[in-house]
This record gives structure tokens, C-alpha cells and sequence, in this order.
């Protein structure tokens, strides 16, 4: 790949079966400053793609490694400020943001059960 170019092909990311039913994985891009992070959560079958960022002050939603959800595991929850968004569609149902929305990534799965990128442009800055 030359510099300048995208590369336009999805990236893997890990293989469904690497995130446990109910819990979640995060991904890093980048260093330093520049540094982006998403995490996929898992509902069955079904995943969901986050950008890490709380929308009321843009802190990551995690203190621990894959850690997202509240004690229950029905919200995603900000370990800043105890903000909780459904897990569905981002939306942030209680604390201080309520109302707004997590940055959705776009991840789908392939024939081979990887859980595949499919956001044109992530992780750019």
C-alpha cells in the first residue's frame, strides 16, 4: 500500500467466539493523541460496534480492559460519570449525556465467524 492510500478491503478484528456472550472486546488504532478505540459487543448472534467515547466529555466508557457493561449487563455503561446507553442503539437513556447517542462503527461478521470492520474511514482522526 502506498502512502496516502486506504486501504479499501475490511479488516478482521477477532473471531465472534473470542467475545463471550454478553460481554464486550475493545480495539485500539493509533498512538498517542491520535489514538482510536472501538469495542464490539456481543448479544447472541448479534453485534454491536462503539466508538470508545462517551459523548458528554469524550472519556473512554472503560476503566478495566472489555469492561462496558453495568453489574447487570442490560446498559453500556460510562465509568466516568455512570451514564448508561442502550446496548442496541447507543442512546443514552440515563446521567449526563441523556439523550445523546454513542458513535455507532459499523461491524458485521463474515462466512468465516470473524467479526469484520466495515466503517469506510475508521479510524481516522
Amino acid at each position: 500500500m502506498t502512502a496516502g492510500s486506504e486501504d479499501p478491503a475490511p479488516r478482521r478484528l477477532c473471531l465472534l467466539e473470542e467475545i463471550e456472550d454478553g460481554e464486550a472486546k475493545e480495539f485500539l488504532f493509533g498512538e498517542g493523541p491520535k489514538q482510536r478505540a472501538l469495542f464490539v459487543l456481543r448479544e447472541g448472534a448479534e453485534i454491536y460496534g462503539y466508538e470508545n467515547s462517551c459523548p458528554h466529555i469524550g472519556t473512554p466508557l472503560n476503566f478495566l480492559p472489555d469492561r462496558f457493561l453495568s453489574a447487570d449487563g442490560t446498559y453500556i455503561l460510562c465509568s466516568t460519570h455512570g451514564a448508561l446507553f442502550q446496548i442496541e442503539d447507543g442512546l443514552c437513556v440515563a446521567g449526563p449525556c441523556q439523550g445523546e447517542k454513542l458513535t455507532e462503527i459499523k461491524v458485521t461478521l463474515d462466512g468465516d465467524g470473524y467479526v469484520i470492520l466495515a466503517e469506510p474511514g475508521f479510524p481516522a482522526a
